[in-house]
């Protein structure tokens, strides 16, 4: 996940939210980004979904969207975003469900998602947390009988043993500000490559 930041990121706690106040100081532009994905692409192919809020993707204007697909992009989360009203684009909308979600809304949802199901299981913002929320299980189980796209829980994922209760329903973990909290200490790649271990040896890189 690669995100294009926003001056008033709602749905992110405080360590992403002084991430991407630190990217904005430093002046950094949508072309930036598509800059960023066509060097990553020379060395990598890992898919690559880009994060955002609507007001700056509309600031960016519609070509933006297939620039970032051409220049290597795979899916688009748009957090603050309808699914009915997702921009029309060649990039995979990954689409958010959470414990208020109703069950009408989730199957419309799960038809137009793409790539994966992204599970909210915390209210409020995103940062890390010692504990999932009672009934997560229940809900990801739920979610995975109604579509056979991977669903992969977020919000509070930030240590070994909420990744580890998380894979006993999910097919994934979103793991956002545990990285960026790093990555603002100026953690080294070798680092990062720890701390994913730290997360789940099994899927580390």
């Amino acid at each position: 996940e690669i995100g294009l930041p926003f001056s008033d990121p709602v749905a992110d706690g405080p360590v992403i939210q002084k991430a991407m106040e630190r990217s904005l100081k430093k002046g950094t532009q949508p072309q930036d980004l598509i800059a960023f994905l066509e060097a990553f692409r020379k060395n990598s192919q890992v898919p690559i979904v880009l994060f955002s809020y609507y007001n700056p993707l509309l600031a960016a204007g519609k070509e933006f969207l297939e620039q970032a697909h051409a220049a290597g992009a795979n899916g688009i989360l748009i957090v603050d975003l309808p699914f009915e009203q997702m921009p029309q684009s060649p990039l995979e909308p990954v689409l958010i469900v959470s414990a208020s979600t109703s069950e009408e809304r989730l199957e419309k949802i799960v038809q137009k998602g793409r790539g994966f199901i992204y599970y909210a299981c915390q209210k409020g913002t995103t940062g890390m947390r010692g504990e999932l929320p009672p009934g997560t299980s229940s809900a990801v189980s739920k979610i995975k009988q109604m579509t056979e796209l991977p669903v992969a829980i977020g919000f509070g994922i930030g240590n070994k043993e909420t990744a580890e209760k998380a894979f006993q329903s999910a097919d994934g973990v979103v793991v956002g500000s545990y990285f960026v909290e790093a990555m603002s200490r100026k953690a080294s790649p070798e680092e990062l490559i720890q701390l994913v271990k730290n997360i789940d040896p099994r899927r580390a890189l």
